[in-house]
């Protein structure tokens, strides 16, 4: 129904950058609602701000604890020096007003939900609390699209969930240092009662529904 002449509803379309960051703390349950004071320093590639300096001596001063989960819409925003997992979803630069985003699909912004530091922890953390929630594998699975894509598995997509979760397990087992390496990305603290091996194989499972086009796009 490419003319919404059948059904009142608006088209399929990515969410903005801010929403996507928000959405992966907030399934992982990282966000903080403080709401209001001063601008916030999360997660950035380093040496970014020294690049656009005048002297080569300004240095990105990351915040820590809680200001690293506070909502997007509370990050400091540099000009000069935008933050790249927001410029790469189409956030405007703030050197002049726009009247209405871009929205572009690219294999970039797959790289920053796969890579950056904040999305691997918020993953981390999800798998987290999918471990502590559920026992079973298949709940587990269902729980995880549940936050994410607002429905349950189908039958297929567990299949497919399970069979790479099986994959990680074994591929974690043979690398114990794979796992603690990804378990180490991110500041928030691990439940160390959680087998890193699981914990990081349901890491890279969250990792993958993170990034489905039903939990980066609005329906």
């Amino acid at each position: 129904d490419p003319e919404n002449i059948f059904l009142s509803r608006s088209p399929r379309f990515r969410l903005q950058g801010e929403l996507i960051r928000d959405h992966a703390l907030t399934v992982g349950g990282l966000l903080v609602e403080q709401v209001g004071g001063p601008g916030v320093k999360p997660y950035q590639p380093p040496n970014i701000w020294n690049e656009v300096s005048l002297n080569g001596g300004l240095r990105y001063p990351q915040d820590k604890g809680d200001n690293l989960y506070r909502k997007s819409m509370y990050t400091y925003w540099k000009r000069s020096a935008p933050m790249p997992n927001m410029i790469i979803f189409d956030a405007p630069s703030r050197e002049k007003c726009v009247v209405q985003r871009a929205r572009t699909n690219t294999p970039l912004q797959a790289l920053v939900t796969l890579n950056d530091p904040q999305f691997v922890e918020a993953a981390r953390a999800l798998a987290q609390r999918l471990l502590t929630a559920e026992s079973d594998d298949r709940k587990r699975v269902d729980l995880a699209y549940q936050l994410c894509a607002s429905r349950l598995a189908s039958a297929r997509e567990q299949d497919v969930v399970l069979k790479l979760l099986e994959d990680q397990r074994n591929r974690f087992a043979k690398s114990p240092e794979a796992a603690k390496q990804l378990l180490a990305v991110g500041e928030f603290p691990r439940d160390e009662s959680l087998e890193a091996m699981e914990h990081a194989a349901w890491t890279v499972i969250c990792q993958m529904i993170l990034n489905l086009d039903e939990t980066l796009t609005r329906g």
